[in-house]
């Protein structure tokens, strides 16, 4: 049997994003870098492109993708994108927020980008990267977390060759992620009312500003978004929560004053912790610690995002 190819990481300038739009538009897939995480791109309206993702990611195929836009104008192609869908566009994009909207009659999408179900997740990032290359391929392009289906997600070019190998295609590597955390998903219903899917950097409460009040997260049903498995961003090792110290076998993830074997924020800062904190579990998952655990930390704000990536860690 023939050895896996290696990955190809290549740095994102002209040359490099012409090449990415390439290899999107002849339907191959291109792992390139957002504010949040590193995305596993492909062209979102062909079904073959789009199942190259899931053979990569070796992803249950009821989880739907998030398909990358430049803006309202192209949401609007693929989705009914009413008034509150604006406000929110015109106050959160480009940036960290997906919208689950319903899905546009006749949108050019493959069925598997949104796992047969009647709404679209999109969203419209700010990473210079990933905004080059949707320009220079000119289609909307799939790109969930580029990593193996339920594991860590990747905050660096060497998270995505280490999880995915060949499988990734080409990489563009446009250094560590500044969020370091995926985008939230907020569902905007056709009745007025609105939910968090997935907690993530802009709150709530920052949602609430703009839609008033609502924003419960879904109590049981089926997926509608990425993020939502119970079993997600796992490290491979057991991971236990809101420790006050580590066991003699366990690698510690510290906080603030807590160091730890690799401390999210040695000032205290939750932003600077969500940033850090896929890398650092990539570090427990390779140290030679059996398990690993995490100290408590803040829930306001973001936090209530690392607290529900750490708790599907932990399943």
């Amino acid at each position: 049997m023939s050895a896996e190819p290696a990955p190809r990481i290549i740095a994102p300038d002209a040359a490099g994003v012409a090449e990415a739009a390439a290899v999107l538009r002849s339907g191959g897939l291109v792992a390139v870098p957002t504010e949040t995480v590193y995305g596993l791109a492909a062209r979102a309206d062909s079904a073959a492109a789009v199942a190259a993702i899931y053979r990569a990611k070796g992803r249950p195929d009821f989880n739907p993708l998030i398909v990358h836009v430049l803006g309202s104008a192209g949401a609007a192609r693929l989705a009914r994108f009413g008034g509150r869908a604006q406000a929110l566009a015109d106050r959160f994009w480009p940036g960290p927020l997906t919208l689950v909207l319903p899905l546009r009659p006749g949108a050019e999408l493959a069925p598997a980008v949104t796992a047969g179900l009647p709404t679209v997740a999109l969203r419209c990032p700010a990473h210079a990267v990933m905004r080059d290359v949707l320009e220079a391929a000119g289609v909307p392009l799939a790109a969930p977390s580029a990593n193996r289906s339920g594991g860590v997600s990747p905050t660096t070019a060497g998270h995505v060759a280490a999880s995915l190998g060949g499988r990734a295609g080409l990489i563009l590597d446009g250094g560590p992620c500044v969020a370091g955390i995926e985008s939230t998903i907020v569902a905007l219903r056709e009745d007025g009312s609105w939910q968090v899917l997935r907690p993530g950097p802009i709150s709530a409460d920052a949602l609430a500003e703009v839609l008033g009040p609502g924003g419960d997260a879904p109590v049981g049903g089926g997926i509608e978004a990425p993020g939502q498995l119970a079993s997600h961003y796992a490290p491979g090792k057991p991971l236990r929560l809101e420790a006050d110290g580590a066991a003699d076998d366990e690698f510690l993830i510290g906080f603030g004053a807590v160091g730890g074997d690799f401390n999210l924020s040695p000032a205290g800062d939750i932003a600077e912790a969500a940033a850090n904190l896929y890398a650092a579990l990539h570090a427990g998952a390779a140290a030679a610690q059996p398990r690993m655990a995490v100290v408590a930390l803040p829930g306001e704000g973001i936090g209530a995002a690392i607290a529900d990536r750490l708790k599907r860690a932990a399943v």
